[in-house]
């Protein structure tokens, strides 16, 4: 037999819904507005955090020489193939960078970055770990644009077997933002591409590229120095094996190698570049 309520008792129970639903309301509320202002708040500060780095990098071309010259070097590991692109790679002009304004901005300054049409044009700094440089400026202020930096565990002066150079990946394509542009085909198509400058305070290096890919987060492909000639042969028959560009360079164990690693995605993928040392200038 179903129990009668009274038009009080009903009411009753009707307004204490009402307000259940109210505190329900009220929640979501402040759930979207909170998440509303925490994505304008992190909206402001990526733009806040990429304009103090352009500004920066403003600055800084404004104040440091960058000379490109022809001068006498030494070639490294010339292949025996006289048509081979290394011949023609080795007769373009050294990046030499003046690193005293560098220096008195920032000490970790170890090298100066340049690729082909690309937005890398970048002085390179070195921290005690690969930390720092992901959320600080050159400045040393915090960004989470952060900077392009060398690898902890380089040496600049000798080079290692590998020196490896990271950066974030940009929206607005600065730090490592224009590394995306050698997966495209119109890029990989200009000869005059494959080539990296990088100057540091002792030498000045060209770099010829050889292999250009994308990988899952991995150990593997930044390891700066080989445990025996063997490993270093696995190491570079693997990263010929991954070139996903119309090029076919001639590596071998006597080779210095240059990464470049950035991300590709959300998701620990990334795009990677190699190149190997073929010439070499002592500075004056």
């Amino acid at each position: 037999m179903k129990k009668i309520i009274t038009i009080e008792e009903y009411l009753k129970a009707n307004n204490g819904k009402k307000k259940k639903r109210k505190w329900v309301y009220c929640i979501l509320f402040a759930l979207c507005l909170f998440t509303l202002l925490f994505s304008l708040y992190t909206i402001f500060e990526w733009t806040l955090n990429h304009y103090k780095n352009r500004q920066i990098h403003k600055e800084l071309e404004e104040n440091v020489n960058i000379e490109s010259h022809y001068g006498e070097g030494e070639l490294v590991n010339p292949p025996s193939n006289k048509q081979s692109d290394y011949y023609y790679y080795v007769t373009l002009p050294f990046y030499e960078a003046d690193f005293s304004y560098l220096l008195s901005k920032n000490k970790d300054t170890v090298a100066f970055l340049h690729l082909n049409h690309s937005n890398i044009h970048y002085p390179v700094v070195q921290s005690s770990d690969n930390e720092y440089y992901l959320k600080h400026s050159f400045d040393g202020s915090e960004n989470d644009a952060g900077w392009v930096f060398l690898d902890y565990r380089n040496h600049i002066d000798p080079l290692d077997e590998n020196t490896i150079i990271y950066g974030h990946s940009m929206l607005d394509y600065t730090m490592f933002g224009s590394l995306q542009n050698v997966l495209k085909e119109e890029w990989q198509k200009n000869r005059d591409n494959y080539v990296i400058f990088l100057s540091t305070l002792k030498e000045n290096f060209i770099f010829q590229i050889f292999s250009i890919y994308t990988t899952e987060k991995e150990g593997y492909y930044i390891i700066p120095n080989f445990e025996s000639d063997a490993a270093k042969e696995i190491w570079i028959q693997t990263m010929k094996e991954r070139n996903v560009a119309p090029i076919d360079v001639e590596v071998g164990v006597e080779d210095k190698f240059l990464t470049l690693s950035t991300c590709l995605d959300s998701y620990g993928g990334r795009i990677v570049v190699h190149a190997k040392l073929i010439k070499k200038q002592t500075r004056s």
